[in-house]
């Protein structure tokens, strides 16, 4: 590794150290960011001298992903701006079958000549990988969908946001954290644009424009006088959007049960770095838990973490089969446990869902990265396993014949895998709000925002922390926690599920970093939910020690 490029990615602040140097690409001025180097003709003339190419030198597929990755990270703290990058990655990845094989090869040379030798490469790597194959390659069928295009349907390109005005806005946040009693308070945001060119022996050219964006920050308050010290981070959510994110709207904000400011579809970064200021501040006396079993009622940006873990990668086929275990493990599923139709993953109140057209969400694209039409499919339907997630080489596993469009490679240099979809639970269908949530409540734990976790490698037994922890007794919320966390199996966790509040209260978590495979790559992925109860959860105390 480079200096500069330690340096670079260690001023990244919150998240920073997540990032692999393949996303990162090489440093540019920021007016690169704005360019548009090739236009869509050029891409397919790219394209089609792979597609020629591989046909000729015996390949029965070939997909051709040209891709253009720009990236912006600002980092603050208190009043001062610490680093800002701006990166670019271009180049062509090339995938075949030969020999009912895998191939796979790349190049930043984006010119005709070497996107040929890049394919021959790729040829003969799935030539020479062939010998060993035991079994060929079985692409489930997707139609040919001829010169298509998508985009993220953002209002303002964060991208052409004046980096002053980013800035200020994060030191704004910075200095309401300060004036309501933080001690520190650092700032960050990561602005991602993927423009992706595919092309297949199949017929398909697919352009798409890809955005996201995540504003987050961490405040902390110290105590001299006790020595003691408390943190809370954003509640902001990562984004499948423009900077409009960033522009509140007041018909946005949810005020949650104890005041607990929430947001959809646009952020207020200054007045939540304001509320983590004044909630850290509280935090430094607030009450211990005591352990035991609680009535659990935990808010969306909270919840998606869990979601994430104890769902979203345990559903991977990948992971199911053992082909995959990296950042992870495997998994408790089983092929048996979905094709008895009868496993409950959890009660009747949970409904869990797979989504890659979600407007707003992380994962949402026109065609995933192998040219699949993207889609919407159940999981978890009324506490029962009805689905995985695969792609076009795995579904004829699970008796399946169409892939679910859930492929993506975090570069042009990276080969296109599984990856997790969007995975939410969805709303409950009676109106209910997280205030009657809470008067149902006797004995209970209110959970906003996610903090640490912990599980096991087949994603069973696990443990959860938050951000801000509330006593509820006999319908009230009477107290802040400290020290909260709490444990749980998979299956036990979402049978214990018995009710979810409507659409109304309805938003989104995200992961901007999930990291996966070896090599390593990072995809981002939204977890949509309301809030919701679950009832007998055992909580410890993470304080104490034995």
């Amino acid at each position: 590794m480079k200096r500069r490029d330690f340096v670079q990615i260690a001023g990244l602040g919150l998240g920073g150290m997540m990032l692999p140097l393949n996303l990162m690409g090489s440093e540019v001025p920021i007016e690169v960011l704005l360019d548009v180097p090739l236009d869509t003709a050029q891409k397919k003339a790219l394209a089609d001298a792979a597609l020629n190419t591989a046909k000729s030198n015996g390949a029965t597929y070939t997909d051709v992903r040209i891709g253009r990755y720009l990236n912006q990270f600002i980092t603050t703290r208190e009043n001062k701006v610490q680093n800002i990058v701006n990166t670019e990655s271009v180049g062509v990845g090339i995938r075949v079958i030969v020999n009912g094989t895998w191939g796979f090869a790349s190049t930043n040379v984006m010119s005709t000549e070497g996107i040929k030798k890049a394919t021959e490469r790729a040829v003969a790597i799935a030539k020479a990988n062939s010998k060993f194959q035991k079994e060929p390659v079985r692409l489930a069928a997707t139609p040919s969908y001829g010169e298509v295009s998508w985009k993220t349907p953002i209002q303002k390109n964060s991208f052409e946001v004046p980096v002053s005005e980013k800035t200020s806005l994060l030191l704004n946040a910075n200095a309401a954290a300060l004036k309501n009693g933080a001690s520190f308070a650092n700032s960050n945001l990561f602005q991602i644009n993927e423009q992706k060119y595919f092309a297949s022996s199949e017929g398909s050219y697919i352009d798409q424009d890809i955005h996201r964006i995540w504003p987050t920050f961490t405040v902390s308050v110290i105590d001299r006088a006790s020595g003691k010290f408390k943190s809370r981070d954003a509640m902001s959510a990562p984004m499948g959007m423009g900077y409009e994110y960033l522009i509140p709207k007041s018909e946005d904000k949810i005020t949650g049960p104890a005041g607990v400011l929430l947001y959809r579809n646009t952020y207020d970064i200054v007045e939540d770095a304001t509320l983590a200021a004044q909630q850290s501040k509280a935090m430094i006396t607030a009450k211990s838990v005591d352990p035991g079993k609680y009535d659990l009622v935990l808010e969306p940006n909270h919840l998606g973490l869990t979601i994430h873990e104890s769902v979203g990668h345990p559903l991977e086929l990948d992971r199911i089969l053992g082909y995959e275990a990296n950042f992870a493990g495997t998994s408790f599923v089983s092929l048996e446990r979905l094709k008895s139709g009868t496993f409950k993953y959890g009660s009747d109140q949970v409904t869990i869902v797979a989504d890659k057209t979600q407007v707003g969400s992380l994962g949402a694209v026109g065609y995933d990265d192998e040219g699949v039409k993207t889609k919407k499919w159940d999981l978890i339907k009324n506490g029962v396993l009805v689905n995985l997630e695969a792609t076009r080489d795995q579904v004829h596993m699970i008796g399946q014949t169409e892939s679910h469009g859930c492929c993506y490679a975090q570069s042009w240099n990276d080969v296109q895998f599984q990856r997790m979809p969007n995975v939410s639970l969805s709303p409950g269908k009676d109106a209910y709000s997280p205030a009657q949530m809470i008067k149902d409540v006797e004995k209970g734990i209110y959970i906003a925002g996610r903090g640490s976790f912990s599980i096991d490698q087949q994603r069973y037994n696990f443990q959860f922390g938050g951000q801000t922890f509330y006593e509820i007794k006999n319908g009230e919320i009477v107290n802040m926690l400290n020290d909260v966390a709490y444990q749980s199996n998979t299956q036990e966790f979402w049978n214990n599920c018995v009710k979810v509040c409507d659409e109304k209260d309805y938003r989104l978590f995200g992961s901007f970093f999930d990291g996966k495979g070896q090599p390593s790559q990072s995809s981002a992925v939204s977890h949509g939910s309301s809030t919701a109860r679950f009832n007998g959860v055992n909580v410890i105390n993470t304080g104490r020690t034995i």
